[in-house]
């Protein structure tokens, strides 16, 4: 028996959230007594794959069929309950992103599983299975115990730490028969942003702008600011469907969940969708001209006055600090 991790990638690169999936399925695992085992779909390098060991898994089972380079929910479920009967793993983690809530119904009604989307916690093996994640928008948290004997958990990324330990996994390739049907819906085209901003989902450092900020004519100063702490650009829902940014940037209940770090909210009022999204950040700054601005009651910090007067001061106040201690 193991725990089985579905190891996602983008173009042969293992990025932090796949890390963090492995690592959390790792540390199940010794808790278990059991050892872990990685699934990787698609193309991918065999070096790449082999250092998913330093991150707890013993093994890498590889089904290199280049039509699983683009999701197929059908084919990965498929493909991930093959290894799962294969290696006897009655416990599979993936990630609560696109690619986790999209195989991880289909994998637990295909192999009779209970489900937890969306965990914060490892499992409390003393009271049976019981996992913890937010509910109502982050209001509250709900403690779940799976009694079923096959389980399957979606994690939150950038809920757990992650650190590099060494070692390096075996790499088997496993052949799986798929059928046409299991391609039926195919992805005909993907966008790709491009830059070196760190993805949202991903990145621990956030500058955030919404309607206060008047039009994009003024996003500028955001962009000072985030290139001055290293962080990636994100918006509020009325920005992106305004189109004064990209929608890959909206934030919120009906756009991204992010857990960085450090989250700057500016000219956001912090309405509940809104902050359903970017609740779980572990620092909330926020600065926004009106006082009784609801965000205020979730911020760690919070600044009163004219974003586009306080803001470069902010930034230039960054700047300096990193003259002083460059080096």
């Amino acid at each position: 028996m193991s725990i089985l991790v579905l190891a996602e990638h983008s173009q042969n690169i293992f990025k932090k959230k796949t890390f963090e999936a492995v690592q959390y399925a790792s540390t199940l695992a010794q808790s278990m007594g059991t050892t872990t085992t990685a699934v990787v779909l698609g193309t991918a390098d065999t070096t790449a794959m082999q250092q998913l060991g330093a991150y707890g898994a013993q093994k890498v089972v590889h089904i290199a069929d280049a039509r699983l380079d683009t999701l197929s929910s059908r084919a990965y479920t498929k493909a991930i309950a093959t290894v799962a009967a294969n290696e006897g793993a009655t416990v599979i983690v993936t990630l609560h992103d696109v690619t986790g809530k999209a195989v991880s119904p289909r994998l637990a009604a295909k192999m009779k599983a209970g489900l937890v989307a969306g965990a914060i916690s490892q499992p409390d093996l003393s009271k049976g299975f019981v996992i913890k994640k937010a509910v109502f928008s982050g209001k509250a948290f709900a403690f779940i115990n799976i009694t079923s004997d096959n389980k399957v958990i979606t994690l939150m990324p950038n809920s757990f730490s992650v650190s590099k330990g060494e070692g390096a996994a075996t790499v088997e390739t496993l052949y799986v028969a798929f059928d046409d049907k299991d391609f039926s819906v195919q992805v005909k085209e993907i966008q790709t942003v491009s830059g070196g901003a760190v993805p949202l989902p991903e990145a621990e450092l956030v500058v955030s702008g919404g309607r206060g900020m008047k039009g994009p004519e003024n996003w500028g100063v955001l962009e000072d600011l985030a290139g001055a702490l290293g962080a990636s650009l994100a918006c509020s829902r009325p920005v992106a469907d305004s189109h004064w940014r990209p929608h890959h940037e909206h934030v919120g209940q009906t756009g991204g969940t992010i857990r960085p770090n450090l989250y700057i909210a500016v000219g956001i009022s912090g309405a509940i969708q809104h902050l359903a999204g970017v609740n779980s950040s572990k620092t909330i700054v926020v600065i926004n001209k009106d006082v009784e601005a609801p965000f205020f009651k979730a911020a760690d910090y919070g600044v009163v006055g004219d974003a586009l007067e306080i803001v470069p001061k902010l930034t230039e106040a960054v700047k300096k600090f990193k003259a002083e201690h460059a080096g």
